[in-house]
């Protein structure tokens, strides 16, 4: 076995490689850019050296950077987790090199299933079920419109080199084939340097399963069952969960033969996925992920054993741990990915400084896996993902009502969550139900990607009330500093002499004023909002949570403030109001048609305009990336350039302004 492993991944993965190596008794080496000097990641690791500057490109996907600190530190193996360089062949056979074992499959087995089109048309040559598409090399538009026809409307484009949705178009109509192709060509040479597609029947309502597959050097393959992970948003996974609902012991077996037929079909060594796409009518293979997974957790979860452990084994050289008559299924597990983005905004990233970050503490049946703590920043150079919440029972009821309470118990602030649109989906009778498909979340966008119309009464009581908290305790330190803590001028109680002291808190939701007025009453306040009335008052936790009490009854929440924002977290959703100053002075909102603003943080990749050109409402005119997901801003009227204010390249801060037009 390894003495000491370098680690070159960043965030949760790579705390969680780390936990199993410490346990193993070997020795790991994080890496890590400018920006994570201080992450969690690099206190995890027993050594840890820097790699470069932020940006992924300058550091971890440097190669040679990588494989230089692994010489220094002495590793004799790479983990690379997963993203990044995991499925790169050129960084595996670097290693090769460099007398460093990849722990990963080797770099023909990479390249093999790297290109999805190469990939099917091995699986087919091994009898493993496709969809009926074309993969090969022809790339001429007229040719791949006639392959359309042939397959049968609606079909899917998508760029070979593809992945989480990117260089992908779902196309219905005909007519709107050549429009769709271009589009994903130009998005997957901008995404992967490779503008070639393939084309596939669209299955309308497709569940997505996957399987777990291991293979050793001895030529043992196995399968350790299948994750179901349907619950997506635009192509990318948010819930996981193993096993799949509703899939018959000979369903299960047939698509475990046919992962592992996949895997000996490439000569393939250590962790892989296999995924399907599946309907009444059968499953068909989709693709194969060369790495581990995000979701292996759950996989671990209904197994028993450590999938990371076997990856390092397999790398050393030793068999599999366990033959597939030695693998058994016992219980339900879910996966929750809690991502720093906004599902109300079209799942925008979200970058700050975590003010708070709350998760439920590791428990029978709980497991968090994350990178992130109370403090640490959210950058826009890399995933979204803050952690992992996991949760297994005995069966699928007891598991996903565990998953519920968990997801009531995290808390997040400085940055907007998921965790919000993580409750509904619980919650959500289909989902409850099993058997959900990929559109889910799609479809049932209006119930779970908004909350509620407006905050309840309880809900304005209960953030007025923690404020109210916050100026006696702000008021408290500021005396106790004072010359004169017992001055009455340094009082936040509302009392006045021979009067009722009465004062109105503004809230806003957008642009829904919310007005709750407060006076004192005795040792409480009471509370005015529209027909409602309360008396009560608010107290700290030892936990840093509010105990609030109401008419009488009280309830412990966790509320939070970020600068005019203030948040609150009651029975699984949150709710984010702005406290007015009511001597600030606001500027009243233009209507944009004279600017483009970028409506995220990012990095610009491209700008496709110069001043003095002629553009039409709709035309995309700069694009974005943050955190791995593109972003096209387009004009917001007809017009001309009159000055553009950003380069590819520049980091630009939400808000800010990017293009101004004149009159066209």
């Amino acid at each position: 076995m390894f003495r000491t492993i370098l680690i070159a991944n960043r965030g949760e993965i790579a705390c969680r490689i780390a936990r199993t190596a410490r346990r193993m008794g070997i020795e790991t080496v994080a890496v890590f850019s400018d920006a994570d000097a201080n992450a969690l990641h690099v206190k995890a690791a027993d050594k840890a050296l820097p790699i470069g500057a932020a940006p992924p490109r300058d550091s971890y996907l440097n190669i040679a950077r990588i494989i230089e600190a692994a010489r220094q530190s002495g590793a004799e193996a790479i983990h690379p987790g997963y993203g990044f360089l995991s499925e790169n062949p050129a960084f595996a056979d670097a290693c090769a090199e460099a007398g460093i074992v990849f722990i990963g499959p080797p770099a023909s087995a990479m390249r093999a299933m790297g290109s999805k089109a190469a990939a099917k048309t091995l699986m087919e040559a091994s009898g493993v079920p496709l969809l009926p598409g074309y993969h090969g090399g022809n790339q001429d538009p007229e040719f791949l419109a006639d392959q359309a026809v042939r397959i049968g409307f609606p079909v899917v484009i998508k760029a070979v080199a593809g992945g989480g949705g990117r260089g992908m178009r779902v196309v219905t109509d005909p007519a709107d084939f050549a429009p769709a192709l271009e589009s994903a060509k130009q998005e997957g040479a901008s995404s992967f340097g490779d503008d070639r597609v393939l084309i596939e029947r669209y299955l309308q309502r497709p569940r997505h399963i996957e399987v777990q597959i291991f293979a050793d050097t001895q030529g043992n393959a196995v399968h350790l069952f299948e994750r179901d992970c349907s619950a997506q948003r635009r192509h990318q996974k948010v819930i996981e969960e193993a096993p799949a609902p509703g899939l018959s012991s000979l369903q299960r077996e047939a698509m475990g033969a046919a992962a592992v037929a996949a895997a000996q079909a490439v000569g393939y060594t250590g962790a892989g996925t296999v995924e399907f796409v599946a309907d009444e009518h059968g499953f068909f293979f989709l693709e194969m992920n060369t790495r581990l997974q995000v979701e292996h957790p759950v996989t671990e979860m209904i197994t028993g054993f450590d999938l990371v452990e076997w990856q390092l084994r397999v790398a050393a050289g030793e068999p599999l741990p366990a033959m597939q008559q030695q693998i058994d299924l016992n219980g339900h597990a879910f996966e929750a990915r809690i991502y720093a983005e906004d599902p109300a905004r079209d799942f925008a990233p979200s970058i700050g400084r975590l003010g708070l970050f709350r998760m439920p503490e590791a428990a029978d049946g709980v497991r968090i896996d994350t990178g992130f703590a109370t403090g640490d920043a959210v950058s826009i150079h890399y995933d979204a993902m803050l952690a992992k919440l996991i949760c297994y029972g005995p069966d699928r009821a007891a598991a996903l009502q565990l998953l519920r309470r968990a997801l009531a118990a995290c808390d997040v602030s400085g940055v907007v969550t998921n965790l919000d649109l993580l409750g509904r989906i619980a919650a959500h009778p289909d989902f409850e139900a099993g058997g959900i498909d990929t559109g889910f979340i799609a479809r049932e966008g209006a119930t779970l990607l908004c909350g509620q119309s407006a905050p309840p009464a309880e809900v304005l009581a209960a953030l007025a009330l923690a404020e109210l908290l916050t100026e006696a305790e702000q008021a408290a330190v500021t005396a106790a500093a004072s010359g004169d803590p017992s001055s009455p001028w340094h009082a936040s109680d509302g009392w006045w002499v021979n009067s009722v002291h009465r004062r109105t808190l503004d809230f806003k939701d957008g642009d829904d004023a919310h007005p709750v007025h407060v006076s004192r009453a005795g040792a409480n306040w009471r509370l005015g909002i529209g027909e409602h009335l309360f008396t009560g008052f608010a107290a700290r936790a030892a936990n840093g949570e509010t105990d609030i009490v109401l008419n009488g009854a009280r309830q412990r929440l966790s509320v939070t403030r970020d600068g005019e924002i203030r948040a609150v977290r009651q029975d699984g959703e949150t709710w984010r109001l702005r406290l007015l100053d009511p001597v600030a002075v606001s500027d009243d909102d233009e209507d944009g048609a004279d600017r483009l603003i970028a409506a995220i943080p990012g990095q610009v990749t491209q700008v496709n305009v110069a001043v003095g050109d002629t553009v039409a409402k709709g035309q995309v005119l700069v694009v974005l990336e943050a955190m791995k997901t593109v972003f096209r801003l387009a004009a917001p009227a007809d017009g001309v350039v009159a000055s553009v204010t950003c380069a590819a390249g520049e980091t630009v801060q939400e808000g800010q302004v990017l293009v101004t037009f004149g009159e066209a």
